[in-house]
């Protein structure tokens, strides 16, 4: 039997597997939900993304217009609306007992698992029984990928059409019919998510597959492409249609802009070297233990060098944009797992432990210094970095923590060293520092990135009545969040001067030189984020 060989669907065929197999399932299943589930409520947006996401899906809600996204009163096409069509689901959902923000962000929970179910299901197709745990588990302990997977953010849904895609082609060989409505979901949904790099690379990898490997040159494959175009195609045609009737000059200007070239290669190799750890050197290992002819080594190195490829020519110089290298590398590691020499994976899994448990003690510490006011250096910068945040002991955040904590030193501590406990030991201690962070650290963190208190303060000096704001400088986030907190708009002066409006925002940027309006202009406010040293805002009111 060869590698790809192996049918996902005998999970649930006769004989069952054993009850071995079934118990490391649940564990992997119980991890994922634990670093899932961590961080995604209970604060308030935090990265320029979150909040944009957060304005579009208050409009889709408040407006009913689900099909061109709409940012703090601006038409915001930077993206197709699928992941914030999702995200407003969620909300409307959940928003009767949690913040529109918390209950949008939920929707990471099926965006993330799906990715999670088709690296493993591919992780599987590949190398084969067990492996789909592993994979899985190589994927969660990647160091980039834990923050932006717990953000509101559309390049969460373009990650699980990647996913998608890649087991469509793993899937192809064996499974014509099924990997070809997998292959045109996942380029679907990548373009309706992200727009057309992902729908582009997903494409070009299906086409080049069968001319460059034998594997995949066989006449059940054109089916699969066949079928997998007339399904995405399903998935792109209706919102085009609708781009094209009500905005058609806007659709040629945003092909051609998503379709713009830049070069980001340099960001990409150097940023690589921790965002992809450790997979990273797992999967050079596997290089250079499997021939190239191996048709699983093919499709994970060929998948890795093209979303490279056009990442590094159509990608902003963004950390989030290394997300999709994340897969291939992943079940490009998976097999190194079992051949590493007993010695460098002793070293790899001890290195693992005393990272994570010097994080998480310190991560300890540095609550207790915040209860306790001990240790006081400790405590004196923690003060400094969050100026407007009060310690308070909150016993439902205290628990869980604890609960982590234990059940990571039982695991660690007790288990059998292996190979695979190695790989195991480093993604609980992942587990364990981000749901440290986001539990013992989660209101010190919120108090230092929210721009609620200080947008709450501003609307406290705005006249009772005010024709509208101009802003001047105000970037994206910021409007976003004066749309989302005081649900006011912001005109930005750069693209539309709106002689009516009688106030006018200026944020303040550090290096920068100060504009002042004219003497008409009297300053009613100023203020920033306690903790922010990088910008300020003015306000003034236009004298009558």
């Amino acid at each position: 039997m060869s590698a790809l060989d192996h049918d996902w669907q005998s999970v649930f065929a006769n004989p069952k597997p054993v009850v071995g197999e079934r118990a490391k399932t649940r564990l992997l299943i119980l991890l994922c939900a634990l670093w899932v589930c961590f961080g995604l409520i209970g604060h308030a947006p935090w990265k320029t993304e979150e909040m944009q996401v957060v304005s579009i899906v208050k409009h889709m809600l408040h407006s009913g217009d689900w099909f061109f996204p709409v940012m703090a009163g601006e038409l915001w096409l930077k993206n197709p609306p699928l992941y914030y069509l999702s995200a407003a689901f969620s909300a409307k959902l959940f928003s009767f007992i949690l913040p529109l923000h918390d209950a949008a962000r939920l929707v990471n929970i099926l965006w993330v698992s799906l990715t999670l179910l088709f690296v493993g299901m591919s992780g599987r197709e590949l190398w084969g029984m067990g492996s789909g745990r592993q994979a899985c588990l190589l994927f969660i302990g990647s160091i980039g990928l834990v923050f932006s997977a717990h953000t509101l953010n559309p390049d969460v849904a373009g990650l699980t059409a990647y996913a998608m895609a890649f087991y469509a082609l793993a899937l192809a060989p064996r499974r014509a019919a099924r990997a070809g409505l997998l292959l045109g979901c996942g380029i679907g949904a990548g373009f309706m998510a992200k727009g057309p790099l992902v729908a582009e690379v997903i494409v070009v990898v299906a086409l080049l597959l069968p001319l460059l490997f034998e594997h995949w040159r066989r006449l059940s494959y054109i089916q699969t492409l066949i079928l997998a175009f007339i399904v995405a195609f399903a998935w792109m045609a209706p919102w085009l249609m609708a781009f094209h009737q009500q905005y058609p000059q806007l659709l040629e200007n945003w092909l051609a802009q998503s379709n713009a070239i830049s070069r980001s290669f340099f960001y990409l190799t150097k940023t690589m070297l921790w965002y992809c750890w450790p997979a990273l050197p797992l999967a050079v290992w596997t290089l250079m233990r499997n021939k190239p002819s191996h048709p699983s080594v093919q499709l994970s190195l060929f998948f890795l060098l093209i979303v490279f490829t056009m990442l590094g020519f159509g990608a902003a110089n963004r950390d989030i944009s290394l997300l999709p290298l994340l897969i291939p590398l992943a079940l490009l590691a998976t097999p190194a797992i079992d051949t590493l020499k007993r010695g460098a994976a002793a070293v790899f899994g001890w290195f693992g432990v005393m990272l994570f448990g010097a994080l998480a003690v310190f991560i300890w510490l540095g609550w207790v210094a915040m209860m306790t006011g001990f240790p006081a250096k400790l405590a004196e910068r923690s003060q400094k970095l969050s100026v407007s945040y009060a310690p308070e002991f909150l016993w439902w955040l205290f628990l869980p923590a604890l609960l982590l904590t234990v059940i990571w030193a039982l695991v660690v501590f007790k288990s059998k060293r292996t190979n695979r406990a190695a790989v195991t030991d480093w993604a609980m201690g992942m587990t364990l520092c981000w749901g440290l962070l986001m539990t013992l650290w989660l209101p010190w963190l919120d108090a230092a990135k929210s721009y609620e208190s200080t947008l709450v303060a501003m609307k406290k000096s705005l006249p009772a009545e005010f024709a509208c704001i101009s802003g001047k400088g105000v970037g994206d986030f910021q409007r976003a969040a004066v749309d989302y907190y005081l649900d006011i708009q912001i005109y930005r002066f750069e693209t539309a001067q709106r002689v009516e409006c009688d106030l006018y925002l200026i944020e303040d940027a550090r290096g920068q030189d100060k504009i002042y309006p004219g003497p008409e202009w009297k300053l009613i406010w100023q203020g920033k984020r306690p903790s922010d040293r990088r910008e300020s805002f003015r306000l003034y009111q236009l004298a009558r």
